[in-house]
């Protein structure tokens, strides 16, 4: 699908005069717009963004901030077959959502033979917590957030042990992709998971910043500098550059 977009700024205003020697904006130019052309930069690694509602098999209401599983998975694996990108790195500020879709995303990460990083900011709730584990090294905002509980049901429920039981499995599904992939222990994040003393009408936890951290949940504390440089590093040390 090719989407067309109509940028008004450009339609209205004649295109910034450039400077002939350096193909930088005029001082005339910063002066009338206040802006400057961002520069062309050609990158080896790619930036996933994992935003609002993970939307699975259900479309969500257009009025719904969505990242949908059938847009993402095709991405990881162009970016795991490109020879030009060495590493990936993901980018959430997420609510959650299917959990399905959620875990099929972390697992296409975890599996990749390029280097991962994600980076927490915002929140990285409910689903979102097995793929901010996934990648190979993982920051979280100082101020961003992550809600563990337990998962939910919407819909239809048939009120039958047959129901406890696919709740119970699919539960332990998220927890051992979570603590295999992660520092946290089983028993600390079911305690953190099933808490009724912090959510007013939930059960669960919200972890701030460095208490994932401390928690074994994430990695360190960092933004967009610590995870592009830590992505450098683990790209250089699995490509290192040649010496003559």
């Amino acid at each position: 699908m090719i989407f067309s977009t109509w940028n008004m700024t450009s339609s209205i205003i004649p295109e910034a005069p450039k400077d002939k020697n350096n193909d930088i904006p005029t001082l005339n130019t910063i002066n009338q717009l206040g802006q400057m052309d961002v520069p062309n930069l050609e990158s080896d690694f790619h930036c996933l963004s994992i935003v609002g509602q993970i939307e699975g098999h259900l479309v969500l209401p257009p009025q719904n901030k969505t990242t949908k599983y059938e847009h993402i998975i095709p991405q990881l694996v162009a970016i795991e077959q490109n020879p030009k990108i060495k590493g990936l790195l993901v980018i959430l500020n997420t609510v959650g959502g299917d959990v399905e879709a959620g875990l099929a995303i972390a697992e296409m990460i975890v599996s990749m033979t390029k280097p991962t990083v994600s980076l927490v900011l915002g929140g990285g709730h409910s689903i979102g917590v097995p793929i901010a584990v996934a990648s190979d090294y993982s920051f979280i905002a100082e101020t961003a957030t992550m809600t563990i509980h337990p998962i939910r049901l919407t819909g239809l429920v048939i009120g039958v042990p047959q129901t406890y039981e696919y709740l119970d499995k699919m539960q332990d599904r998220v927890v051992k992709f979570v603590v295999e992939h992660s520092n946290i222990d089983e028993k600390t994040f079911r305690e953190l998971m099933f808490s009724t003393g912090n959510l007013a009408r939930d059960i669960g936890t919200v972890v701030v910043g460095s208490d994932a951290v401390k928690y074994g949940l994430i990695d360190a504390v960092g933004g967009i500098g610590d995870a592009v440089k830590k992505l450098r590093e683990l790209i250089n040390q699995k490509n290192p550059p040649l010496v003559n």
